[in-house]
């Protein structure tokens, strides 16, 4: 309901929560470009469709005060191993009055109350997830940039050739083949998230050694101006480089992918190849003492809102 007059703080905290759906699509893009970040349309499409959203209506009838987004990962619709939380935004004009935390106090202690949780924080917003209980665990490394291939020998060889996995795009029938990958790297099933990405993704490549088994997959989505790579599951570093190479060498776009910064070398070689750091964010869990899976073949999430 809008209200009229003007309004305080305690008014804001007393706002309703709701469900978002797709039909919000436009008021959480809206919401995006008002905080300065991208409209990311196609993000928020797969977001609102694999998981769900929450959002708190502006009272003066402009669209979103509020909003975040959970994904849930799982064996089965009844049981929530993990949940990531993602896109926590406050419009601008209602920032510090309260709306974030009574957000996140809802999603974290009503709505997943007892789940393992877990976000990509930025320094402005990591104080907040500190005081909800959630620890920094881990780090990651934004990097953009047009990727270049420098022709070395050894380094930028066409994968497939000189040892490095042969790089493919995926067809129907490797599905379940990533999908144990995804799940034995992640330490939880994310079919529901996995499987959408055919359609969402411009490519969606993997890499096979020798014998032809699985040694890593990748997909590249459209997101305004660049592609981004993620996920990225890769069994070594030559192997990551082969799919992102694959990736790099397809598109007229620049890339931008998230990697975790344990993965120096990796980073290192990106850096070489045009792209740059432009941001670090904190991967901070809750009720789990760092994430399930392995993180030495786990080198970028799909998108930092949904782990």
């Amino acid at each position: 309901m809008i209200q009229s007059g003007p309004v305080t703080p305690s008014h804001l905290t007393d706002l309703p929560i709701r469900p978002l759906t797709v039909d919000d699509l436009t008021r959480c893009a809206d919401l995006s470009e008002d905080r300065g970040w991208l409209r990311e349309e196609h993000k928020w499409g797969l977001l609102l469709t694999a998981g769900t959203g929450y959002g708190i209506d502006a009272p003066d009838g402009r669209g979103l005060a509020a909003s975040c987004v959970v994904t849930r990962y799982g064996g089965s619709p009844d049981r929530t191993d993990l949940a990531a939380i993602g896109m926590v935004l406050v419009a601008d004009r209602y920032q510090r009055r309260g709306l974030g935390r009574r957000l996140m106090t809802y999603v974290c202690d009503e709505v997943l109350r007892g789940v393992p949780l877990t976000l990509h924080a930025t320094p402005n917003g990591r104080p907040l997830y500190e005081e909800l209980g959630f620890k920094a665990t881990g780090r990651s490394d934004m990097l953009v940039g047009t990727f270049r291939v420098t022709g070395t020998p050894g380094t930028d060889s066409t994968p497939g050739t000189d040892g490095t996995p042969r790089v493919r795009p995926a067809v129907a029938g490797d599905l379940q083949r990533i999908l144990r990958l995804d799940a034995e790297v992640f330490g939880t099933d994310r079919t529901h998230m996995i499987t959408r990405l055919p359609a969402f993704a411009d490519r969606l490549l993997i890499a096979e050694d020798a014998e032809h088994s699985l040694a890593g997959y990748t997909a590249a989505w459209p997101n305004t101006h660049t592609h981004v790579v993620g996920p990225l599951v890769a069994r070594d570093t030559a192997t990551a480089r082969a799919l992102i190479t694959a990736i790099g060498m397809s598109t007229d776009r620049p890339l931008r992918t998230d990697i975790d910064v344990r993965h120096e070398e990796l980073i290192g070689w990106l850096r070489e190849r045009g792209l740059e750091s432009v941001a670090f964010n904190s991967v901070m869990t809750r009720d789990i003492p760092r994430l399930p899976g392995d993180w030495t073949r786990r080198w970028a999430p799909l998108t930092v809102a949904a782990g």
